[in-house]
């Protein structure tokens, strides 16, 4: 019986060894040295463009890339238009939110793109969404990272597949950890990705319930400060359209920094689901730690990202390479 278990083993690992998880394997830094070697600047100026144009660009594109790699992994499915014969994830009601300018950079960066002969049709959307998110980091002065490519186009998107696989602002911490494990991604990963909320708005509706009708005990959610529950409502009063936007960050909404930490010190996390990393034990500690400590949260950042962008990536056999990045070609 031992030899047996011995056999199955060795014949597992040598398996593993010879079929090794490809959607990873294929990603690299230079995955297009030869087909496209200038890639990398012809996306970092197109985002610089436009970024000058509107600031919504840098948010926007950092949310589109998140919203993309929860949902079938990262391969711009998000990107698809709906059709008569088929719902697309972008018309799911979690997605309709999504500004944009972050559609309209990889739009403008891939025409760009094709326009050089021996770059057209060689990049996909997957891979110039991945680019541009780390760029408009970059331009909110946030940190630099080395950007794994080789990603194809997915073939499939639907509105029904988004259901369940993004999180929500109520969520609590139990709720993220698993939500996040799904794709590979630690307890740490998931607060150093929360930290994007450091850029951006939001809408009235999605905290009316943390400022006007709590529970039953509180109208206002008691872990919210006092001051700053006050700058909401008058922000967002009671009749007013649920579509107003709100900054994410009361303190500096316009830079990628660690301030998004020491604002939930204070109680100025803007979702429940921010808040909570700072009320929950579990995630407090690191909290604490990236909020006096810029360089380390910059690293986790990095990491975190870097293992978002291999997220269900998908290979010749399973995808393709867009000509249009909103349609299926």
């Amino acid at each position: 019986m031992a030899r047996f278990s011995l056999v199955v083993v060795v014949a597992l690992s040598l398996a593993i060894s010879m079929f090794p998880d490809t959607t990873t394997a294929q990603l690299k830094t230079n995955f297009y040295g030869k087909s496209c070697p200038n890639v990398e600047k012809i996306v970092k100026k197109v985002v610089q463009e436009k970024v000058k144009q509107t600031f919504v660009t840098i948010p926007a594109t950092l949310r589109l890339f998140f919203h993309d790699c929860f949902v079938n992994g990262c391969d711009a499915s998000v990107m698809i238009q709906s059709t008569p014969n088929n719902k697309a994830e972008k018309d799911h009601p979690d997605n309709l939110s999504l500004a944009g300018d972050g559609f309209d950079v990889v739009i403008k960066a891939k025409k760009a793109i094709d326009a050089i002969p021996s770059c057209k049709n060689k990049v996909s959307c997957a891979d110039i969404l991945t680019l541009a998110t780390r760029d408009v980091v970059v331009a909110a002065g946030g940190p630099s990272y080395t950007v794994e490519l080789g990603r194809f186009d997915g073939l499939v998107s639907t509105a029904a597949s988004v259901n369940g696989n993004l999180p929500g602002p109520n969520f609590k911490v139990t709720e993220l950890n698993k939500l996040f494990a799904k794709n590979k991604l630690t307890q740490e990963d998931m607060i150093a990705l929360s930290a994007a909320h450091t850029l951006g708005f939001a809408h009235c509706g999605k905290v009316f319930n943390r400022i006007y009708n709590f529970n039953r005990t509180h109208s206002v959610d008691p872990t919210l400060n006092k001051a700053y529950a006050k700058e909401l409502q008058l922000a967002c009063p009671k009749k007013v359209d649920p579509r107003i936007a709100i900054n994410m960050d009361p303190t500096t909404p316009r830079k990628f920094d660690n301030i998004y930490f020491k604002n939930l010190q204070q109680g100025k996390g803007l979702f429940t689901s921010d808040q909570v990393l700072f009320t929950d034990a579990r995630s407090r500690p690191t909290v604490n730690d990236w909020a006096k400590n810029s360089v380390a949260f910059n690293n986790a950042f990095i990491t975190a990202m870097t293992k978002l962008g291999r997220v269900g990536v998908k290979t010749r056999r399973n995808g393709n390479i867009r000509r249009d990045c909103g349609a299926f070609n």
